[in-house]
């Protein structure tokens, strides 16, 4: 064990030529950052979750109410034996095949099937209450951390010239505004990790999944190596999109559809100019080419910058889905069909419908081709489901 924590915390791979460990200790005259401050997240990620719990029961849920967003799920399918037995068993989606054979051994007709699994469907998924509730606890969270970091930012020296988070590099003192922000935002993130589990299932889980275990390796790499201040940028500029995400869901479950549509486009133009446009001209030109002048390269130096071009090749991909968004509104507005600027439910909403929407379906329409209204068979639907945290 000692040689495999000897390999792993090789100086060589970890810090620039001709520095130690043993420089990196605490004295009394400064204060670095230490592999196990790490371990503070473990109890504070722990804490912010029943922080968590205790905010969307009696914070959230009567603001909730208060907005008349309803505390009752959707419809309850009728008991059926047989139908319940295919549900759990076989297939919650039958086909028009298995469909006809169960028409014909309970004596029902198609449609009135079709109808049951809908709503046995929905019985699986969240009431907008629910909904409502986390992504206002979000909301909270993203705002107080964003409106932090602005603050702590604004009286550093590296945010107005990035060429500092290089200066004497890797001895930068850590203050405790840094470490405060840095082990926050990481517990934050393993809190996610784990909430993601028993949160509202998403159709993008997959990707958000390695989202969160991008972020906690960046954050983590990023404090033991004391690239601390950089790490900032990233973190502030990350976070900057995602209260407005937050937002528009709000207004989107309160059915405040001008605002949310507002709030949408805010988001939309806020995220493509960080993450598109400052997050590579601004971070990755001082990460890639200031630090390479400064300090030079070494090996977890090209790690930390491909962990950071890994990010923004998910900026890329949750861009494009905010520009086929935006596309697809204005050429519908164009079209007499959709205003521009009111980008409805079928590109915006949660993956998960209510049970009103999917029987609101005309009688003729084959559900087993069909899009549903919340956008569930294309990727519009990513949008409003938190896809685009980063911290993202």
């Amino acid at each position: 064990m000692a040689g495999i924590l000897a390999w792993f915390w090789n100086e060589r791979f970890w810090l620039p030529h001709n520095v130690t460990w043993a420089d990196l200790k605490n004295t009394e005259e400064a204060t670095f950052p230490q592999a196990e401050d790490l371990y503070l997240a473990f109890p504070l990620a722990f804490c912010i979750f029943m922080v968590r719990l205790i905010f969307e029961r009696f914070v959230a849920k009567p603001c909730a109410i208060a907005l008349n967003i309803q505390a009752s799920g959707p419809q309850i399918a009728p008991p059926n034996a047989i139908l319940e037995k295919v549900f759990t068993a076989i297939t919650k989606h039958p086909d028009e095949k298995r469909l006809e054979g169960l028409s014909k051994q309970l004596d029902w007709d198609v449609r009135s099937i079709q109808r049951w699994f809908r709503q046995r469907r929905n019985q699986e998924k969240p009431s907008t209450l629910t909904r409502f509730c986390e992504s206002m606890w979000r909301f909270s969270f993203y705002l107080y951390v964003f409106t932090y970091g602005v603050r702590f930012l604004k009286k550093t020296p590296w945010l107005w010239n990035t060429r500092h988070c290089w200066y004497n590099y890797p001895y930068q003192p850590l203050t405790t505004d840094l470490h405060y922000y840095y082990i926050l935002e990481l517990s934050f993130y393993w809190s996610l990790m784990f909430s993601q589990f028993t949160d509202i299932k998403r159709k993008d889980f997959g990707i958000m999944f390695l989202h969160h275990l991008v972020s906690i390796f960046l954050i983590t790499f990023s404090y033991v190596n004391n690239m601390a201040r950089v790490g900032t940028l990233v973190l502030c500029l990350h976070d900057s999109a995602d209260a407005l995400l937050e937002a528009a869901k709000m207004a989107n479950y309160a059915k405040f559809q001008k605002m949310c549509d507002l709030l949408f486009v805010m988001f939309a133009v806020v995220f493509i100019t960080t993450r598109l446009g400052i997050f590579p001209l601004w971070v990755l030109n001082t990460t890639l080419f200031e630090s390479w002048e400064i300090v030079g390269p070494y090996p977890s130096w090209w790690v930390f910058n491909l962990l950071l071009l890994l990010v923004q090749g998910l900026n890329c991909f949750w861009s494009y889905l905010i520009v086929k968004i935006a596309c697809k509104a204005v050429s519908r507005g164009k079209a007499g069909k959709w205003n521009p600027l009111h980008v409805s439910k079928d590109d915006r909403s949660d993956i998960e419908s209510s049970s009103d929407e999917e029987d609101s379906e005309p009688p003729g329409k084959n559900p087993h081709t069909a899009t549903t209204t919340n956008g569930t068979s294309g990727t519009n639907g990513y949008l409003l489901t938190g896809s685009c945290s980063m911290d993202d």
